[in-house]
């Protein structure tokens, strides 16, 4: 394995693969921060070349965290498809890459491919690709994946609601909720992130939008984003769960910042299995973030994009409805600023669905970031674009209870129209029904929650 190259007239070397794989990467303040980025562009052009000619073999046999100390390494190791892995082990990055690019490559060959990847793998080639590069390969993968409804089929771009509120106060929960509905934003979720982590809370937030979704027969899936253990005492006291939430992190101690492990994790997904209210089969819906490890000091001196792809190698190990990457939450220290968040949200919405599953995206910045709606609205065009399957939205665009930017309720609806994408077809019919969609446009009822209340 070459680990040097010569370049611009000078010559270039690193001290193992890890170091290639984070000078290789597009400049974040994260990787800056850890001390472990590119010192100018020249050395980042210089890594691309040395990986470009590393082997999928190399990758597999140097993960980013040794295999005998980090269970994520171990569930991504030894759920390959050794089989497939075998006969693409000889492929070079720059191989990867262009297959995967090329016109005969299909849906079907991409996704067969996928299951012989390690999670280093899906980064390495995610580093030499462009933003082109990126749209046009991620909107070849189609993942589908089903709770009460399906997401991920090609052309339908599904939306999650988030009707948090400041003190968890239950009318102004139903409240944001329907101004949510009224713009037609619900067919991927109904997901409210509580701000006290109780069971008789999440008993009650569960019972609640499950009585919503009843009365005005509303074909999505309800989440209540508490901890994982609160939601496992809840649906075990008879919670009407549909799914069940974690955010997880790209290392074993990252994970241990939150609370949790694989074997916790596999306690909850064989409960969820039994006893979610949905039915599944995909019932566990995982969240992530760039910077989570290294603002846990738990990223062992990887960079964060690589640390982001083995969050979704381990979110694999749970056939996930969904996976959502929180793009710009963590804030400047890790992802600086729209330059680097569109980068970002568009590495990890290809990375995820060449893992396997429907992958969303809260396109969204802090108020400290160098960042405004319309970067958001930029990127939110650019994954439409590249067959994204799920955005996120809030009431005017602003989390009222954690504190950030994200796209706006009204903004789906233009984003839909632009792009030609669709909702999920039983919303669809849904919002026909309710009169606040005619023919694919809105009608004058769209945006008027008050007619919930008659």
């Amino acid at each position: 394995m070459k680990l040097k190259t010569k370049l611009f007239g000078r010559s270039y070397q690193f001290k193992n693969l890890m170091d290639v794989m984070a000078k290789a990467n597009e400049e974040k303040s994260g990787d800056i921060l850890a001390g472990i980025a590119a010192r100018t562009q020249e050395e980042r052009i210089a890594a691309r070349v040395v990986l470009s000619h590393i082997t999928l073999e190399d990758l597999r046999n140097n993960p980013a965290i040794p295999y005998e100390i980090d269970e994520v390494t171990r569930v991504i190791q030894d759920q390959v498809n050794e089989s497939i892995y075998k006969k693409i082990k000889n492929w070079t990055v720059s191989d990867l890459r262009e297959w995967i690019l090329a016109y005969e490559t299909t849906n079907e060959d991409i996704k067969r491919v996928s299951r012989g990847l390690t999670a280093e793998m899906i980064a390495a080639v995610t580093k030499l690709m462009t933003h082109l590069d990126l749209i046009y390969a991620a909107r070849k993968i189609n993942n589908e994946a089903t709770c009460v409804t399906t997401i991920g089929k090609p052309g339908i771009m599904a939306t999650r609601a988030l009707p948090n509120h400041p003190t968890d106060d239950v009318d102004g929960v139903i409240a944001a909720t329907y101004e949510a509905l009224s713009y037609g934003i619900g067919d991927a979720m109904i997901g409210f992130n509580p701000v006290e982590d109780s069971i008789e809370g999440t008993i009650l937030m569960f019972n609640k939008l499950e009585e919503l979704k009843q009365k005005w027969e509303i074909p999505t899936q309800n989440c209540v984003l508490s901890h994982i253990t609160t939601q496992m005492a809840a649906l075990r006291k008879g919670a009407p769960v549909d799914m069940i939430f974690q955010s997880i992190a790209g290392s074993q101690k990252g994970n241990e910042s939150f609370g949790i492990n694989t074997e916790l994790l596999d306690e909850a997904y064989d409960l969820g299995l039994k006893e979610c209210n949905s039915g599944g089969p995909n019932i566990m819906y995982f969240e992530t973030g760039e910077g989570a490890e290294l603002s846990a000091n738990a990223h062992h001196g990887i960079d964060e994009l690589t640390l982001e792809a083995r969050c979704y190698g381990y979110a694999k190990r749970y056939d996930p409805f969904a996976v959502m990457s929180v793009v710009g939450f963590i804030g400047p220290e890790y992802i600086y600023d729209s330059r680097q968040v569109i980068r970002a949200g568009l590495e990890e919405h290809f990375m995820g669905k060449l893992s396997g599953f429907p992958m969303g995206c809260d396109v969204c910045y802090t108020n400290h970031m160098p960042a405004s709606q319309n970067d958001s609205e930029t990127l939110a065009m650019l994954l439409a674009n590249a067959g994204m399957p799920y955005f996120v939205t809030a009431p005017h665009g602003d989390d009222v209870m954690l504190n950030y930017q994200l796209l706006a309720n009204h903004d789906t609806q233009t984003i839909i129209e632009l792009s030609g994408m669709k909702r999920i077809k039983e919303f669809d019919m849904w919002l026909e029904k309710m009169g606040i969609i005619e023919d694919g446009k809105f009608t004058k009822k769209a945006g008027d929650a008050s007619i919930f209340l008659k």
